[in-house]
């Protein structure tokens, strides 16, 4: 490969379908995914979430992007300090509340009862269970987005594809295009941790969501469908080697 693969940019995803933030730098801890992705989630209409034994629901019974494509004209900021949750709507404060008390919550929530009140099956509950990801998938992973393949997917189309349409936590530039398909069962070193290639992305959607205005202009899966015969773009990671990862880390891949 002509380029050093590295670590362009990091993101966690505090709320369910909300805004990325960008980090610098995570520490990764074996077992787990990023510090505080997808920490949270709103529900839409009661699914019987037990926060004391907290299980995986399918990514349908939350507010998310692949049917509620307005959360995207949302920016919104969390503070892992003190909890607190904080919406902005065209460029003003919405909602602020701190997620680890009754009235902070329901602040939120009062916020996407009248946001989404024609999308809703019941009253947006704000979920968490301590240690629980609310991911699309069951199993803890980081996931992860090859930039080269996103600039095939913009070839296809033929215009700027942002890769926040993917939400991944680590985009990597120096792969050639589709090189993460080649990972699978394959260990990395980044930075000072190890991660283990466990499973290809489909794309939903969400995908097709401009993360920026939350317009849906765009046919991402039926675009990887049509010229790739496959609807994936990037890879889910388990971390088995903890440690710090930053922007501009080098990714190595062991021998296999």
């Amino acid at each position: 490969m002509a380029d050093q693969p590295i670590i362009k940019s990091l993101y966690r995803y505090p709320v369910k379908g909300l805004s990325p933030q960008a980090l610098t730098r995570v520490a990764l801890t074996p077992g787990q995914t990023v510090p505080a992705d997808r920490l949270y989630a709103i529900e839409n209409g009661p699914i019987g979430f037990d926060p004391a034994a907290p299980q995986y629901f399918p990514k349908q019974r939350f507010l998310m992007l692949m049917k509620n494509e307005r959360l995207a004209a949302l920016k919104t900021d969390y503070d892992e300090a003190s909890h607190t949750f904080t919406i902005h709507r065209d460029g003003a404060e919405a909602a602020r509340g701190d997620l680890r008390t009754a009235e902070g919550r329901a602040a939120i929530e009062a916020f996407f009862a009248t946001y989404c009140a024609d999308e809703l099956r019941g009253p947006p509950k704000v979920l968490h269970g301590e240690g629980h990801s609310f991911s699309d998938v069951a199993r803890k992973v980081v996931s992860i987005i090859n930039l080269a393949s996103v600039a095939a997917v913009e070839g296809v189309i033929g215009a700027p594809v942002d890769p926040l349409r993917f939400r991944a936590n680590v985009y990597v530039s120096g792969w050639p295009a589709w090189h993460e398909f080649d990972l699978l069962d394959r260990e990395l070193s980044v930075g000072s941790t190890r991660l283990k290639v466990v499973k290809r992305i489909v794309r939903c959607a969400a995908t097709n969501v401009d993360p920026q205005t939350g317009i849906r202009d765009l046919t991402i899966p039926q675009t990887l469908m049509r010229n790739f015969d496959h609807m994936d773009c990037g890879v889910y990671a388990e971390v088995v080697g903890g440690g710090d990862v930053a922007i501009g880390d080098r990714i190595t891949e062991a021998a296999g």
